[in-house]
């Protein structure tokens, strides 16, 4: 008998289940409150970002074609993420709401720091679930997506991003030059009417209605619904408030990693609606060994794009040569977003680097830079 693959082995998964060191810090912030509450937040970007320094960067690729059963305990994290996240979320909603020696400000500091637990690992656990093919993987990131009321995030994300990335179709493709901020409430005002368009351009292909039953939107709606009416029995109307905290920070969040992954990339016109495929090229890539433990090789954007079906484990990283490089790693990356003088100075070079080097025919870029090149056909 062969003896099993290294990649198999729970050893080499460990470190991706960084995540679980989250969940003692929400409650220690939850039962001592003052300074405390402010671990979650700490951890995530300051600790994180002192622990890629120390650890440096990872720049193997493992194997791509190794198969599934060989990544069991890869997946496992991600498979038993909802019930953990469930059960902390709404043990917090519980707890705080009657909690005598949390303040109005402490509450807040926890649930900001709830909001780091469903978006930092949450949705981004999400996002991989909502790639696979099986049903059980699928739904567990609907589950995930509900509790942070931003379920059309999966329909946005598989029939818009990955489609149209780079071209004026795609909101979350932040624009050169674009501040985060500006980017931000474009994504929360557009996102969701791209979304419910993609869905009913669906069904109008299959011959069906905006109100069938597939339209996923239904679901979207009855699982939202049912993840505030939860807040709400266990906390009272604070309890919502508390929930719609953590919904809304783990929402910037992800609307802040969107803005980093894509910045100032765009992919070639070539006439008529028509754009080039997608390559590495048009996503930011990092290879930063902690945040990516944490982040389950997120940043390894670059081949996400390019191999949206495969699983975290096995994604590659890029040499310069092929794909742009971060500096750093997303929690160092999303703090510098929000203060967009700072990231312009540091990013906006770096765009017009990879413009030279992968376009140096492209001479005027103003289309591209307002998002005024024409929409991609059949868009």
């Amino acid at each position: 008998m062969s003896a099993p693959s290294p990649i198999s082995r729970l050893s080499s998964a460990l470190p991706f289940w960084l995540s679980l060191a989250l969940i003692p810090l929400a409650a220690i912030g939850a039962i001592r409150g003052g300074w405390t509450v402010l671990l979650l937040p700490i951890y995530g970007w300051i600790g994180v970002t002192l622990l890629d320094a120390a650890f440096g960067q990872n720049h193997g690729n493992p194997d791509p074609l190794t198969p599934d059963g060989e990544l069991f305990w890869y997946r496992l994290i991600t498979l038993i993420w909802f019930p953990i996240q469930f059960i902390v979320l709404y043990s917090l909603i519980w707890y705080a709401t009657r909690a005598d020696h949390l303040g109005t400000a402490e509450k807040i500091g926890l649930f900001f720091g709830m909001g780091v637990i469903s978006g930092s690992v949450g949705i981004n656990y999400s996002h991989e679930l909502m790639h696979q093919k099986n049903r059980v993987e699928r739904w567990l990131g609907d589950l995930l997506l509900a509790t942070v009321m931003y379920s059309h995030f999966r329909t946005e994300h598989l029939l818009v991003h990955h489609r149209y990335v780079g071209t004026p179709r795609d909101a979350v493709s932040a624009r050169y030059n674009e501040g985060f901020h500006r980017a931000f409430f474009r994504v929360l005002r557009d996102g969701p009417g791209s979304a419910w368009r993609a869905e009913t351009q669906l069904l109008a292909r299959a011959g069906r209605n905006p109100r069938h039953r597939s339209n996923p939107f239904w679901r979207y709606m009855l699982l939202q619904a049912g993840a505030l009416a939860l807040a709400l029995t266990l906390g009272g109307w604070e309890g919502v408030a508390l929930f719609l905290t953590q919904a809304f920070v783990a929402i910037w969040q992800l609307e802040l990693v969107n803005y980093i992954e894509h910045y100032g990339l765009t992919r070639r016109h070539l006439g008529e609606g028509r754009y080039e495929h997608v390559q590495p090229r048009h996503s930011w890539n990092a290879d930063h060994r902690v945040s990516n433990w944490l982040l389950i090789n997120l940043q390894r954007h670059s081949d996400h794009h390019w191999k949206p079906d495969r699983r975290f484990p096995l994604l590659q990283t890029y040499v310069a040569g092929e794909a742009p490089q971060l500096p750093f790693g997303y929690p160092a990356m999303t703090a510098l977003a929000m203060i967009p003088p700072l990231w312009r100075r540091r990013m906006n070079p770096r765009v017009r680097d990879w413009r030279r080097q992968f376009y140096p025919d492209i001479e005027d870029w103003s289309a591209y830079n307002a998002g005024a090149n024409p929409m991609p056909r059949g868009s």
